[in-house]
């Protein structure tokens, strides 16, 4: 579950940045190009957030997973003792 909370962390982040660099460049500026620079700065940041939120979350996962598996490693050998 970790993995994959990674890979949307990263997917996001890319979106931001691209969302970012739009808005920096001329791009946005140009005619029949879609919306206005606020609106790529906005979408950028709301995806850096989400991305960054994200990436906690793998974070946890992770932690939480490694706790719970040395818990029953701790387990077995109390068994086996």
């Amino acid at each position: 579950m970790g993995r994959n909370l990674y890979i949307l962390a990263a997917t996001l982040f890319v979106l931001a940045m691209v969302s970012c660099g739009l808005a920096s460049t001329n791009i946005a500026h140009e005619p029949g190009s879609p919306g206005d620079v606020s609106l790529w700065k906005t979408t950028g940041l709301v995806l850096l957030v989400l991305a960054l939120a994200v990436a906690l979350g793998g974070i946890l996962s992770s932690l939480f997973e490694q706790a719970e598996r040395r818990a029953e490693e701790d387990r077995r050998r109390r068994r086996q003792q």
